[in-house]
């Protein structure tokens, strides 16, 4: 039984990265992958799947309109060929309905439907996509990256050109911002108290 999963993590985790190797592990395969990337993120340029390591490869684009059941659909049937995996990059950008419409897919087509996404935006809310994901995903897994300060990063912030946190701004910035993945305390600038004192 084919499912839909969700591989989520903060920022700069190997989320890409990981998504490319899968590709290829497929196509090495000779079996069909259909990839699609957010529209809204032109970091690397529209349609680019791009891991901070060098690699890199075009995708067809979706955006608030896209729908996966017939995308999903026509992409094989374009190619002459079933479709051996659905792979999502930037996830996050997805509608909640979109990822209802990629979980009946990946059980009415019987193919495996990856996504990899942030769960939260830099001030901790979730995205709605990622809100559905976690909902409806039956293999969820979360990609593990440091924080500077050492702890596991679960958290992401957006900073300034000289590294001060911005705490306030549009939740969607691509381009002009700069993000750094942090661990729980250092998103909420925690002092530790001693236990017998926070008790």
């Amino acid at each position: 039984m084919s499912k839909l999963y969700f591989r989520y993590a903060a920022m700069n985790a190997g989320k890409s990265t990981q998504l490319l190797q899968i590709a290829h592990n497929y196509e090495s395969n000779k079996r069909l992958v259909a990839l699609w990337t957010a529209k809204v993120d032109v970091r690397f340029g529209e349609g680019l799947v791009t891991s901070r390591l060098g690699a890199q490869r075009v995708a067809p684009v979706f955006d608030r309109d896209t729908d996966f059941k017939v995308a999903v659909r026509d992409f094989g049937l374009k190619a002459g060929q079933n479709v051996g995996a659905v792979l999502i990059d930037e996830a996050q950008f997805l509608t909640a309905e979109q990822v209802q419409t990629l979980h009946l897919a990946a059980h009415q087509f019987n193919v495996p439907v990856m996504c990899f996404g942030l769960r939260t935006d830099f001030q901790g809310h979730p995205f709605p996509g990622s809100a559905m994901l976690l909902s409806l995903a039956e293999d969820i897994e979360e990609i593990r990256n440091t924080c500077e300060c050492g702890s596991k990063a679960t958290m992401n912030i957006r900073t300034d050109a000289e590294g001060n946190r911005l705490r306030q701004g549009p939740r969607v910035l691509i381009g002009d911002a700069q993000y750094r993945a942090v661990c729980g305390d250092c998103f909420h600038d925690v002092v530790k108290i001693p236990r017998r004192l926070a008790a």
